[in-house]
């Protein structure tokens, strides 16, 4: 069961996750915007990491290897360090909110971004004010749930010996980072679809934990002029049974097809019309048998999924040579086909037939042209 309504979560996190909320999110002050405009920022954050681990500890975490990542020499330092302290009345708070909702996953450890250490104090954040208030229209807070636990924290922190623990484990830290530049490169990915697409974003970070599995998401703050598109995700992997080149489109496709929904949501809404008259009928392009398809119940969803990894596969075509780009398309095809979206080879085969006649042209510019052609 816990398994289920953590897979729930993470499809609602993929769908897009923060609804319109209440309360201001970010504070992009001007020295904010002129530090990170144009910039790709990946960061393991000390509060954040401190919530990850005691949710780590709880029972909640213990027994869900999805939400927490179980494997590893870092996961057993923190089993070393830190389940002693699993019966601290903090860490017993947290079960129980999560059990009553898993969404408190996300309260917690998005939030966690609203405070900094000072010392052995928290203290706010003067960029990150309130990030993470929903994730549907019915699954919302109020109040900062890092606030209201701040004291608790704080204590857990002191006693656990979390940031002496955290301070000798950034070698590690830095390792995740230049993994990220060496096996994804988002800085390419980024110029590539702002170069494709009308969607324009100022920066873009990645929130990273050795502790996510997967229970990965991405979110958006706009403020002040500037848009940061936020992705919170585990460490790339790298297999040793694969080449490089099978590493480096892996981890590409986890990673642009997270980012990609930036682009390509505008342009489906903007032909949300002609897209539920062509893709109507919901069976022809969805198996309905598999688990997971009920979350993409309409064909502005349906279509998005599919757009989301066809757009990649445009990417593997301009960006890696044609057998690695082909090899790309098989693996998309059998994965979405395995998640019930059967019909990506028609999908991919119309779409790069459009995009080779539209090359020169914006992505949102030939929407049209290609929905239309599934009505032949």
């Amino acid at each position: 069961m816990k398994r289920i309504l953590l897979f729930s979560l993470m499809i609602l996190c993929s769908l897009g996750l923060f609804a319109q909320d209440e309360f201001k999110k970010a504070n992009f002050s001007e020295k904010f915007k002129k530090e990170n405009q144009g910039k790709v920022k990946i960061e393991i954050d000390e509060v954040k990491e401190l919530l990850h681990i005691m949710i780590a500890i709880t029972e909640v975490g213990l027994e869900n290897d999805d939400m927490v990542a179980q494997t590893g020499d870092y996961y057993k330092d923190v089993i070393q360090n830190f389940k002693r302290f699993e019966n601290e009345a903090i860490i017993l708070k947290f079960d129980s909110i999560m059990k009553s909702n898993p969404v408190y996953y996300i309260f917690l450890t998005g939030n966690a971004l609203s405070y900094n250490f000072k010392g052995g104090k928290l203290v706010e954040d003067k960029t990150y004010i309130f990030p993470a208030q929903s994730v549907s229209s019915h699954t919302t807070v109020k109040i900062n749930p890092i606030t209201t636990y701040k004291k608790e924290i704080e204590d857990f922190a002191k006693k656990s010996g979390f940031r002496k623990f955290f301070k000798s484990h950034k070698d590690y830290y830095n390792k995740i980072i230049s993994d990220y530049n060496r096996l994804a490169d988002l800085q390419k990915q980024w110029d590539w679809l702002e170069s494709k697409c009308k969607t324009q974003v100022n920066n873009y970070t990645i929130m990273c934990s050795p502790l996510i599995n997967g229970l990965n998401y991405t979110t958006s703050y706009t403020d002040n002029g500037f848009k940061q598109i936020m992705m919170v995700l585990p460490p790339v992997e790298e297999d040793p049974k694969l080449s490089q080149m099978d590493n480096i489109v892996l981890n590409t496709r986890i990673m642009f097809t997270e980012i990609d929904h930036n682009y390509v949501s505008n342009p489906t809404t903007q032909n949300k019309e002609l897209i539920d008259n062509v893709f109507k009928n919901r069976e022809e392009w969805v198996d309905t048998t598999k688990y997971g398809t009920e979350y993409y119940p309409n064909p502005e969803r349906v279509f998005n999924e599919y757009m989301t990894f066809g757009l990649f596969l445009i990417y593997c075509k301009d960006n890696f040579s044609p057998d690695v780009a082909e090899k790309a398309n098989q693996q998309v095809a059998e994965l979405m086909t395995d998640r019930g979206f059967s019909k990506m080879k028609i999908f991919t085969e119309n779409l790069l037939k459009i995009y080779d006649k539209n090359q020169n042209n914006k992505v949102d510019d030939w929407y049209p042209e290609f929905i239309n052609s599934f009505s032949k």
